[in-house]
């Protein structure tokens, strides 16, 4: 497919590359749609990528601060990924949520962009997060219908089962590794149908930890991931208060 020039990246933590630690970028952080960028720029000297998701943004501030903002740089391809920090929350309406996620797509939409959006990921594997599983499928079969209706391409993550390997998650166990962004990366290629040199990073061997072990390493989760994530839920807070977008103007994707 031929995107033109213009790539508009919108969403969360998930786009914005957390997880994919690196200290020379905005935010210190690439992610895996840089990565895409990088790969469609290289048959286009007059791409241009901007990359305006910040971490901790729920649906609705995402429609609010991101959706205009990228009509404005006139996009010809637009991702967007929003809603796992609604889904997480203690209450939710699923079904108001998801109209205002359809009318920020129609806004895209209407642009002429080849928009391309996300499912949830199913965390059946996970002791805390599958209690979500019910609202990501619901969410799931409304974002479908979504993507349907105005023609967008979707990119499975429910389905992608290579994100049960705990190798392709960070540390906080909540955001994709550098090989999970990777391999993300591909992903969102391969439904774009363009062409792409990439290769996961090889992944160390999988850690064996007996029974002491494997508390003392939940516990240090807890300590250092899951609780301050919960006080800052507890507070209203939220990571990305005070980051701005990485890459609010077009740039030539690095």
């Amino acid at each position: 497919m031929d995107f033109s020039a213009r790539y508009v990246a919108l969403g969360d933590s998930f786009t914005e590359g957390v997880g994919d630690d690196d200290p020379t970028r905005p935010n210190g952080v690439r992610g895996w749609a840089d990565v895409v960028a990088r790969q469609l720029a290289h048959s286009n000297e007059d791409f241009g990528y901007a990359n305006l998701a910040i971490r901790g943004r729920k649906l609705r501030q995402i429609m609010a601060e991101q959706v205009d903002a990228a009509v404005a740089l006139k996009p010809t391809l637009v991702t967007m990924y929003a809603g796992a920090n609604d889904i997480l929350r203690p209450k939710i309406d699923i079904d108001s949520l998801m109209e205002d996620y359809d009318a920020g797509i129609a806004k895209l939409s209407a642009t002429g962009a080849t928009v391309v959006l996300f499912t949830g990921f199913d965390a059946r594997g996970s002791k805390v997060f599958s209690t979500m599983r019910g609202r990501t499928a619901i969410y799931n079969e409304l974002l479908r219908e979504i993507a349907e209706n105005h023609g967008a391409l979707l990119v499975d993550y429910w389905r992608f089962d290579e994100y049960y390997d705990v190798r392709m998650w960070a540390q906080d166990r909540m955001h994709m590794s550098t090989a999970g962004h990777v391999n993300m990366a591909q992903r969102v290629l391969d439904v774009l149908e363009h062409e792409h040199v990439l290769e996961v990073p090889e992944l160390a061997p999988l850690p064996t930890l007996n029974r002491s072990e494997a508390i003392r390493a939940n516990a240090r989760w807890v300590r250092e991931f899951a609780g301050p994530w919960v006080v800052r839920r507890v507070r209203g807070t939220s990571s990305g208060d005070g980051l701005s977008p990485k890459y609010p103007a077009l740039i030539r994707p690095v």
